[in-house]
């Protein structure tokens, strides 16, 4: 997880400098225009949406924004823009404290204890116009972020980013921060893990970092939070087991009953029942089926006869059972048969 923006400062009133800015606007039309294009006090709205409400075409609105946002920018370089320049100030210091760029969101919320959608909003505006800042705007793969300019401007920002993806990529698995550092040939870790929050490619969990579609990083559903359980615990578990620590977990939605736990469980091909209610992953090398499936698959391997000890001790490799229930299997299945004192081979086929 990224780490938090370091500020001891009292809040900021992001609604009140909004407004003086919008002040700063001749047009009653045109700060109307601004106010719904950033959802400075209600929802965004579109080109087309504001066209149609004004009687003017989307192009139009397109224009009239671009023009307004250039004449703002103008003024904050020159120091026009009344208490801009302590706002501009106050983002500057906290990226510093924060490997020089951050999430909106994560700025928002150190700014004011209400980080709503418009107080978010408000602060992407805000450093919009600011000189000293790089603004990357929301899309398909970036996070609506702010970083400082006199260390990158957008497109060194965004090279960065694309190296870790990159980086993370040819790893292959989830690693932590720290090692994607060194990976991707960075020398501050808290920068680029900085820089990974902003990207939509990427994801974090568990103190490492992945590609947003890998389970162990993301998980989406209830099959992927097993999955992640189980691979964090690195060995077996029981169905209860694996439900009380998804509800101790920091995942999202994880208030799940034991029985769905268990329906995803039987569902997935990932996961194998080993024992009375006790699964792992089939990655481990576990393989479905009974006590006797196994026992038939150790002596097909071994292609000779098996004392009986030795072959507890291959199907306990993969199944958690007592050893009386496979002894109970040997001696009862028609398909073992006895060759000599304790030694078992598979009998012939009828």
């Amino acid at each position: 997880m990224a780490q938090p923006i370091e500020t001891t400062t009292t809040e900021l009133s992001t609604e009140e400098l909004v407004t003086t800015v919008l002040s700063c606007i001749d047009r009653e039309r045109e700060r109307e225009i601004i106010a719904r294009r950033f959802g400075l006090f209600e929802r965004k709205e579109t080109l087309e949406q504001i066209g149609e409400m004004l009687g003017i075409t989307r192009e139009r609105v397109r224009q009239l924004e671009k023009s307004v946002i250039t004449k703002l920018r103008s003024m904050a370089e020159q120091g026009s823009i009344p208490n801009l320049t302590d706002f501009q100030t106050k983002i500057v210091e906290l990226l510093s404290n924060s490997g020089q760029v951050a999430r909106v969101s994560q700025i928002a919320g150190q700014l004011t204890s209400d980080s709503n959608r418009e107080e978010q909003s408000r602060v992407a505006f805000l450093c919009q116009l600011c000189p000293e800042l790089t603004v990357i705007n929301e899309d398909d793969n970036y996070n609506y972020s702010v970083g400082i300019r006199s260390v990158f401007d957008e497109k060194a920002l965004k090279s960065q980013v694309e190296n870790l993806v990159a980086t993370i990529k040819k790893l292959g698995e989830p690693k932590t921060i720290k090692e994607i550092t060194r990976s991707a040939g960075l020398e501050d870790s808290k920068r680029a893990e900085a820089l990974a929050s902003t990207s939509k490619q990427l994801a974090t969990l568990n103190n490492r970092w992945g590609l947003v579609k890998w389970p162990m990083v993301n998980p989406k559903n209830i099959r992927d939070k097993i999955y992640v359980i189980l691979k964090e615990n690195g060995k077996h578990m029981h169905f209860n087991e694996i439900a009380a620590t998804i509800k101790d977990s920091d995942f999202k939605r994880k208030d799940v009953t034991t029985q769905a736990i268990h329906n995803e469980l039987i569902k997935d091909k990932r996961f194998v029942l080993i024992g009375r209610g006790i699964y792992a992953l089939k990655e481990w090398g576990y393989e479905k089926g009974t006590v006797a499936d196994i026992i038939t698959e150790v002596l097909k391997e071994a292609n000779e006869p098996l004392h009986r000890d030795e072959i507890v001790k291959r199907v306990l490799k993969s199944r958690f059972v007592k050893e009386t229930t496979i002894l109970l299997n040997l001696q009862g299945k028609p398909q073992f048969k006895r060759v000599a004192k304790a030694t078992y081979a598979l009998a012939d086929p009828a």
